[in-house]
């Protein structure tokens, strides 16, 4: 089933009195239940499509949809109200309250939910989550006395707690070492696998980019195919094979 529909999207900025056109004509369509990488070097618009695709920004011209809803002339507002209710958001620096205990992090998006929950049902569902990335342990837990890894499955958790309808991963890996990184991709993996949840990765790194089942290249603001240039090329690391164990370095 069809999710996500874009069609000629185009996104211009005005500085000053000189045009800026960051997305040349965009569209493409994503399934319920894929979990696709969203890979492009810096400057390349994969930012402002994720923004597009996440209702942070809305295109200059050409039409979106999500869940069959049309999303392309919504009001700053309107898009926030379907961000809240639809759409899950990880982050590259986690963007936890520092002195807010884990369980309390994840419990966050319920503040600002049009279907508010009990106290109690908002602390079970969020006790559920924190279970389900490995950290039912450490829920009492501040951020500063959990490590970079366990601080992002505590942001997974959050994203997850409105039960949105996919979740964007922005380069979710970036602060973390390779093993830790091997871990939240594999978590990723997991959760779209046996659950159906749609991921989007948004990466420069085409290591991780190799995590998710599809890719979609973005250079020059259009879409592509073809070779990784050098710069998308990824370091030397150990990968895990298809049978989740670990490989050989890539050269």
């Amino acid at each position: 089933m069809e999710l996500i529909r874009l069609e000629d999207i185009r996104k211009t900025y005005h500085l000053g009195e000189v045009e800026l056109e960051v997305l040349k004509g965009i569209s493409l369509t994503i399934a319920a239940g894929e979990m696709v990488a969203l890979m492009g070097s810096s400057g390349s618009g994969k930012t402002t499509l994720m923004n597009i695709l996440g209702c942070l920004d809305r295109p200059t011209s050409g039409r979106y949809w999500l869940g069959g809803q049309e999303l392309s002339k919504l009001s700053a507002d309107e898009r926030a109200l379907f961000r809240n209710q639809r759409i899950g958001f990880v982050f590259q620096n986690f963007n936890l309250l520092p002195r807010t205990s884990a369980i309390e992090n994840v419990m966050m998006p319920l503040l600002y939910s049009t279907a508010p929950v009990s106290s109690r049902e908002g602390r079970q569902r969020a006790a559920a989550l924190l279970e389900r990335v490995g950290l039912g342990s450490r829920m009492h837990h501040e951020p500063s006395q959990l490590s970079g890894g366990q601080q992002q499955r505590v942001a997974i958790a959050r994203a997850l707690i409105n039960q949105p309808s996919v979740l964007f991963a922005d380069e979710p890996t970036g602060n973390l070492d390779s093993r830790t990184s091997r871990e939240i991709l594999e978590m990723f993996r997991r959760l779209n696998e046996e659950e159906g949840i749609t991921i989007i990765l948004v990466t420069h790194d085409a290591g991780v980019a190799r995590h998710a089942k599809r890719t979609i290249r973005i250079v020059d603001g259009l879409i592509v195919n073809g070779e990784f240039t050098a710069e998308e090329e990824p370091l030397a690391e150990v990968s895990a094979g298809p049978d989740g164990q670990e490989g050989s370095p890539r050269p």
